[in-house]
């Protein structure tokens, strides 16, 4: 599959301080690639670098395989870009903000604004005042602002902050539509874990500036595997006789006396029986599963304060 973007050794620097170091990421035509990290990770400062609002300090990256400055001007035409909040005029309507930025940016066919409407479900409100909208509408609009353009790839830095639920499904049903309607390329950075594990096809964890990992949605699901917690006294103890008497040599002990079992043959009765019988007191035992969230967590070490 064709590569849409690709980095090599991206960093950038403000100062002494590494705000992105050696990022790799790679993009494939028809991914929605999650960007997941905390505020302050390198989110919007990756994005900022890719549309050309910002610089790297150093390495290269690549739009469409395209790498010279003038080559990626062009390649950003084709290119939708949701950074900050588009600027709207609050008492002009949909329509008329719309007409606005087609002719600022000479776009041809005034048509051009009832399809992209359509495209994210507010053509029946072109004629509502942009201070009259809902906080999900306006998020549509800035989408339908970014397909004007009739891009290939959309870069979007979260797009569904500060949205209720039912803002947040708009905006997922949207994406997800484009993505495989339009065959829109889709990288969209956000902390909202949760909701981006419901679009996302592939993910780059980004941890203070550096990508701790990248993978695809098969390779989390693997990684995600369901486990049992075990909680008791001696956790130590507990492990090794696990690997001794029941073979059980799939897990990881954590701090606070923890240890996730990831055996699928594992039986909980024995694990039960075998702790009592040799003076390990048994807290707490019971089957999980690795969300995106947890995934994450684990990742960058939050687990070190559990």
């Amino acid at each position: 599959m064709k590569e849409v973007i690709k980095t090599h050794k991206l960093s950038k620097m403000y100062g002494k301080d590494n705000a992105l170091s050696d990022i790799n990421i790679t993009v494939r035509q028809g991914d929605i690639y999650g960007l997941v990290g905390d505020n302050g990770a390198g989110k919007t400062t990756l994005l900022r670098i890719l549309t050309g609002q910002s610089y790297a300090t150093s390495g290269s990256f690549q739009l469409f395989s395209k790498s010279s400055n003038k080559q990626l001007s062009r390649a950003r035409r084709r290119t939708g870009v949701i950074i900050e909040a588009p600027s709207f005029y609050p008492k002009l309507t949909v329509e008329q903000n719309m007409e606005y930025y087609r002719i600022q940016r000479g776009i041809p066919g005034k048509d051009r604004i009832d399809k992209v409407l359509k495209e994210v479900d507010l053509l029946n409100a072109k004629k509502k005042k942009f201070a009259d909208m809902s906080l999900g509408m306006k998020q549509r609009l800035g989408l339908a602002l970014t397909m004007i353009t009739e891009p290939e790839l959309l870069l979007l830095d979260e797009p569904i902050n500060g949205l209720d639920p039912s803002g947040i499904i708009e905006i997922r049903n949207l994406l997800l539509r484009l993505n495989k309607e339009n065959n829109i390329t889709i990288l969209i950075s956000s902390h909202i874990l949760p909701e981006l594990s419901n679009i996302a096809t592939c993910y780059g964890f980004l941890d203070k500036g550096r990508l701790v990992e990248e993978l695809s949605i098969g390779e989390l699901e693997e990684k995600s595997k369901s486990f049992l917690e075990i909680k008791v006294t001696n956790a130590k103890k507990l492990s090794a006789l696990l690997e001794e008497r029941l073979g059980y040599r799939d897990y990881k002990v954590l701090p606070g006396e923890i240890i996730q079992l990831f055996d699928h043959n594992s039986v909980p009765e024995k694990i039960s029986e075998l702790a009592v019988t040799n003076g390990i007191g048994l807290i707490g035992l019971q089957e999980k599963s690795v969300d995106l969230e947890n995934y994450y967590m684990s990742l960058i070490g939050a687990d070190k304060n559990v």
